[in-house]
């Protein structure tokens, strides 16, 4: 599934209205067909340049210094990560904080997520509250199984963020529609294969911690079966990011929402992380 919290937003899904777009065949017939003197139908009608629009038209009136740009979304990306690293600091010392980390952090991402214009102190809280999550599950991760695993998990999240990233900028990957409908697809049986999973360990119909996950096919571990597969998706969403990106780029989006950017690239890059956690527990946890 592409990342909801950059293809919701226009400047980032390529459909934000072009300054002098011509009307469409629908649209003039709608126009002719309105009494005089009634109010014109934005939404169904044609573009209205002189109303105020939540997103104006791409590239109207906004100088070069106010448009988004790749050095900016990298600066932005940055701070957020380091409000991210700081908060997973916090959260390893502590991981009591794990809870608060968790339900804050899901909130706070949500809320976000449908904002149409971003919100730079609420990005920065999530960042901060999700950087509890990730220190403290790390914590207790790596006190229950071994202590090399965070670090096996951060360089195996970089590693797939860095190779997505050079292979998107040489265009070896590119992201398609088609491609998109495929990962929604895997994405939306994957969430229903998580439920299930939950309500299995809630209900005591598996002792094993990770639930399925934890199976055996043929001596090899469900969840490591299941695991690449998520890293494969979590790594094509990151494509999509990089895509959706590059279109908000060109689509002369308002500087302002690299940080809307920023946000949706810390959303997929902290799901990569935790996925690579639980392969890497599922995995010792098979060794044994």
């Amino acid at each position: 599934m592409d990342n909801p919290v950059l293809s919701r937003n226009p400047y980032f899904n390529g459909k934000t209205p072009q300054v002098g777009e011509t009307a469409t065949a629908d649209q003039l017939r709608q126009m002719y067909d309105r009494p005089a003197g009634a109010e014109p139908q934005t939404q169904q009608g044609l573009p209205q340049q002189t109303q105020p629009q939540a997103f104006p038209a791409a590239g109207s009136a906004l100088p070069a210094s106010e448009r988004m740009t790749y050095d900016g979304v990298i600066v932005k990306t940055a701070m957020l990560f380091g409000t991210i690293l700081v908060g997973a600091v916090v959260g390893w010392m502590f991981p009591v904080l794990l809870l608060p980390g968790v339900i804050v952090g899901l909130v706070l991402g949500l809320v976000n997520s449908f904002k149409k214009q971003p919100s730079v102190p609420l990005i920065l809280a999530y960042g901060v509250f999700e950087g509890l999550f990730v220190g403290a599950i790390s914590q207790v991760f790596a006190t229950t199984y071994y202590g090399g695993i965070v670090v096996q998990a951060v360089l195996a999240t970089l590693s797939v963020f860095a190779v997505t990233l050079v292979l998107f900028c040489s265009g070896k990957v590119r992201a398609s529609a088609k491609g998109a409908k495929i990962l929604m697809i895997a994405m939306g049986g994957y969430l229903l294969f998580s439920l299930i999973n939950v309500g299995m360990k809630v209900f005591g119909a598996t002792s094993n911690p990770f639930g399925v996950l934890g199976m055996d096919i043929f001596g090899i571990p469900v969840g490591v079966i299941v695991g690449i597969l998520v890293v494969i998706m979590a790594a094509y969403s990151l494509v999509l990011d990089f895509d959706m990106v590059k279109t908000g780029v060109q689509q002369g989006a308002p500087a302002k929402f690299g940080w809307t950017a920023a946000f949706g690239i810390a959303v997929t890059v902290i799901w990569l992380y935790v996925e690579f956690l639980r392969l890497f527990a599922i995995l010792a946890s098979s060794r044994d």
